[in-house]
């Protein structure tokens, strides 16, 4: 039998070794943590790098990073810089994504507290865990305008109420230094002393006007008689699984699109908060004007503004429901 030629063997070696991943990188200058940092991994012939400064520009590098076939998006940024790059790449890649990683730069970076990536990850960790690491599937939460034009903005944790009220706290808490699981914490005690101990005409007591409608049918949120009909103190809404300082938001662990929502803020049931939110809720909470749950969709009217990812942006009437399935790269 004759031998197999040497050179043809080691071609056919080559042509079955894995290539390495097409890898665009959308770095944020601007987040906390960047300072140039993993930009001499640029240089490599595989890995595409673009630093967009306006939201505009994250749509081109995307489209571009689309053109040349990228098999591996690497986001190097904060909450607020996922966002923008989901949203954006909802036009461009619609149900049909890349791989997916996110480096904590940001002053809070709730995602990667929920999929578990260690907090010091850098790019050139995150492109060798393409093919070593797992795979975590998020579904990230789409909010649309009925009868508008506008694109649906995409985002892992949606607020009004209170938690614009707390966001603007956490602005605060950054300026003092406090960042991360530490700058959730710091909002969360102020705003439970300000609605404990303000009087009724305090913001953070008061709430916003605003009507829930639940799934298809449309089934409005109960409302307990506390405080005003037609007022919640505060909403949240995400598809996160794990939060920051292990608060149980949605009360028992919950997979997709979950609501909290708060009448109104009574001293009794705000004593009660801690446990609820870390050891889960009672049977009494509902009735006190307390809700945790699962849906598929809900629809949103508020007239004030609302917070996703920490950003604020106009009321109005709104849907929220969940986005396509994206697969994160964890090590």
């Amino acid at each position: 039998m004759a031998r197999p030629d040497p050179q043809e063997l080691q071609h056919a070696q080559a042509d079955d070794a894995p290539r390495e991943p097409v890898v665009g990188v959308i770095y944020n200058p601007r987040s906390h943590r960047n300072k140039g940092q993993d930009l001499d991994l640029a240089s490599r012939p595989y890995v595409h790098l673009a630093q967009p400064r306006e939201r505009d520009g994250i749509v081109a590098a995307l489209a571009e990073f689309a053109a040349k076939g990228v098999d591996y998006l690497i986001v190097n940024g904060g909450d607020g810089t996922v966002r923008d790059v989901l949203t954006g790449g909802m036009e461009v890649f619609g149900d049909k994504w890349p791989a997916l990683a996110v480096l904590p730069k940001g002053k809070t970076n709730a995602l990667n507290v929920d999929l578990g990536a260690p907090s010091g990850w850098n790019l050139c960790d995150a492109i060798d865990a393409f093919a070593s690491g797992k795979r975590v599937v998020r579904r990230p939460l789409l909010v649309t305008r009925p009868g508008s034009e506008e694109a649906p903005l995409a985002g892992f944790i949606m607020g009004a109420g209170g938690f614009t009220l707390g966001i603007q706290a956490g602005q605060d808490a950054h300026r003092l230094g406090a960042f991360d699981s530490l700058a959730v914490g710091v909002t969360a005690a102020w705003g439970v002393l300000q609605a404990l101990f303000g009087s009724d005409a305090n913001k953070w007591r008061r709430g916003a006007e605003m009507e829930i409608l639940l799934g298809d049918e449309r089934t409005p949120l109960p409302h307990s008689g506390q405080g005003y009909e037609g007022r919640r103190a505060v909403m949240l809404a995400s598809t996160l699984e794990r939060f920051p300082v292990g608060l149980k938001l949605f009360g028992e662990h919950r997979k997709g699109l979950k609501l909290v929502a708060m009448d109104r803020p009574r001293r009794r049931l705000l004593a009660a908060l801690p446990k609820i939110l870390f050891a889960g809720p009672g049977k009494e909470s509902a009735s006190r004007g307390f809700y945790q749950m699962a849906v598929d969709r809900f629809e949103l009217t508020i007239g004030d503004d609302y917070i996703l990812d920490g950003e604020a942006f106009p009321g109005g009437k709104l849907c929220v429901e969940s986005g396509p399935e994206l697969r994160f790269v964890v090590p």
